[in-house]
């Protein structure tokens, strides 16, 4: 995996990045003020054993086996809705705290944990529910009370043996200090009626043994009984909060690469340059203020000098031809194309080129608004006056914008067949007569996508300049524009992005510290730029002859009109 898939692959987290941690922090906060008003919760812990495994000295696999898997049984049922109702009314409760029950891997071992806020209901709990328990096994239910008796009965017989055993080694010890052989006699029956009375009690005993629970592999027994908790459990709000982060974080994450799979919009460079194989020339950010003719107010600032590079890339770009009609077109409309066009105007101007603003976009014209000019005459006038057999002068068509080496052409009326007009004869000849006027034409066609007159325009310019809007212009939108004008064989010259972030634009570096002059701003007479151009006053944007010559757009002015 080279380093630009997994930029590929990053690139959502990097985008999103604010989200992620907005996320990771909500998330956060809100666990740690959750947890905080939580009250403390104690725990009420007792253990058991099912089988006598640990009290038999010589135990067998297969009683083991057997106790193990009778403490599987019992756990099961110590979950089950019978147990719980049958602690519920022993304790006359209308639900249980939670509680859980576990086994030991490989072991009898059953441990009963219960959790609650109140110390004593989890302590009453926990001793209930194992009750309950042995209660479901055979030494509870009515055999209790026989065990009991079976058991007393039990210690008897024990006693009565250890009696029995002790009186015959007497007997016995005396029996050998008897001479008499009538006392040896009746010391022998005494031994033998002592030894019967010992047989009949061993087997009583082994008897009653057979029904007690004394050495039952069914059997429970308490290990380690509940006790009253005092401390209650840590609430580990630290751990509880980082994991609650991490949730958020994550999920913030999928959401990030969802939005990035479900959006279609051209976003940045990146998205320029790999999803539409086009070459980048100028990254312009949103300009600030309500005149978006940032290259007329004679102020620093980052789109300025994204213009300004755009101007410099487009110099220096496509050696092998000259650019002097450049069409500017977008995929679909509000993506910037129009101000674009009348900055890039002002852009050339202020070198000195001679420079002519053609509106071709006779559907929705904005042109002579942007610079707050009639739009009475223009480029319609020329084209039907022409093909009614009229004769118009291209001089009386064009008008002054303030700076010196501008002029705009406006779309003039707007006629009902633009397509048409757009691509006539007469539209080729006057293109050939602009060319005499101007170093550099600049049309502004409609979108490429919305009516065909921009394919139209692209087969009469020597370039062509698409205009995109970072987030709002649809990369398949964007896609479908370039193919129309591939197939009329357009020269491509590459995009402009607008509204890119300042990030984004070359221009934007703190280094350069862009800002405002204050006494540049109120010295001078003031106003913009294209204010002081309009009363003859030199302009400090650039002079001509200051950027080198280049083989793209022409860096000298032509000789002829430069009205």
């Amino acid at each position: 995996m080279d380093t630009l898939d997994l930029r590929e692959y990053i690139r959502p987290l990097l985008r999103w990045w604010w989200l992620i941690l907005l996320a990771a922090l909500a998330a956060g906060t809100a666990s740690f003020l959750y947890l905080r008003q939580q009250p403390p919760t104690y725990e009420a812990r007792t253990t058991i054993m099912v089988g006598t495994g640990l009290q038999d000295p010589n135990p067998n696999n297969s009683q083991l086996g057997l106790s193990q898997t009778l403490a599987q049984t019992y756990a099961d049922m110590a979950r089950r809705a019978p147990l719980r109702e049958a602690t519920m009314a022993a304790l006359q409760l209308s639900k249980l705290p939670e509680y859980t029950v576990s086994v030991a891997p490989d072991s009898q071992v059953i441990e009963i944990t219960v959790i609650d806020q109140d110390p004593q209901l989890a302590y009453v709990v926990a001793n209930e529910l194992v009750r309950q328990l042995i209660r479901q096994s055979p030494a509870g239910r009515e055999e209790q009370d026989r065990e009991n008796f079976i058991n007393q009965q039990l210690d008897q017989i024990e006693a009565g043996i250890e009696e029995t055993e002790a009186e015959i080694d007497r007997k016995r010890e005396e029996l050998a200090g008897l001479f008499s052989a009538r006392d040896i006699a009746n010391t022998e029956a005494q031994i033998a009626a002592l030894q019967t009375k010992l047989s009949t009690l061993r087997a009583n005993y082994a008897s009653l043994l057979a029904n007690s629970q004394r050495g039952a592999v069914n059997k429970i027994t308490i290990l380690e009984p509940a006790s009253l908790p005092t401390r209650p459990l840590p609430s580990n709000i630290l751990l509880n909060v980082l994991a609650a982060a991490m949730v958020g974080a994550v999920l913030a994450a999928s959401g990030a690469y969802v939005l990035e799979l479900l959006d279609d919009s051209v976003r940045d460079e990146e998205d320029v340059r790999r999803r539409l194989q086009l070459p980048l020339i100028a990254a312009v950010p949103t300009a600030r203020g309500p005149d978006p003719l940032v290259m007329a107010k004679g102020l620093p600032s980052a789109a300025t000098e994204a213009y300004r590079g755009l101007r410099t890339n487009l110099q220096f770009c496509n050696v092998d031809q000259e650019l002097q009609v450049l069409l500017l077109t977008s995929p679909a409309p509000q993506e910037g194309k129009s101000v674009t066009t009348a900055n890039l105007a002002l852009a050339l101007a202020h070198l000195g080129q001679r420079v002519i603003l053609v509106d071709a976009d006779l559907h929705r014209p904005v042109q002579h608004r942007l610079f707050k000019l009639p739009n009475k005459v223009g480029l319609t006038n020329g084209l039907l006056a022409v093909s009614a057999g009229g004769q118009v002068e291209v001089e009386r068509l064009l008008q002054p914008t303030g700076v010196p080496t501008l002029r705009l052409l406006t779309s003039g009326p707007l006629p009902p067949n633009p397509a048409e007009l757009l691509g006539s004869r007469r539209m080729k000849e006057l293109l050939a007569q602009l060319r005499q006027e101007a170093d550099v034409i600049l049309l502004d066609s409609p979108p490429a996508t919305v009516v065909v007159d921009a394919t139209i325009l692209a087969t009469l310019a020597d370039g062509v300049l698409v205009v995109l809007r970072a987030g709002r212009t649809r990369r398949a939108r964007a896609q479908r524009a370039l193919e129309s004008l591939q197939n009329v064989h357009a020269r491509i010259i590459g995009a402009v992005l607008n509204g890119a972030s300042v990030k984004a634009s070359y221009y934007s570096h703190p280094e350069y510290g862009y800002g405002i002059n204050p006494q540049a701003a109120t010295s001078g007479g003031g106003g913009s730029l294209l204010s002081r151009l309009r009363r003859n006053q030199p302009a400090s944007d650039d002079a001509p002859g200051l950027v080198q010559p280049g083989p793209g757009l022409p860096s000298q002015p032509r000789p002829g009109n430069t009205k």
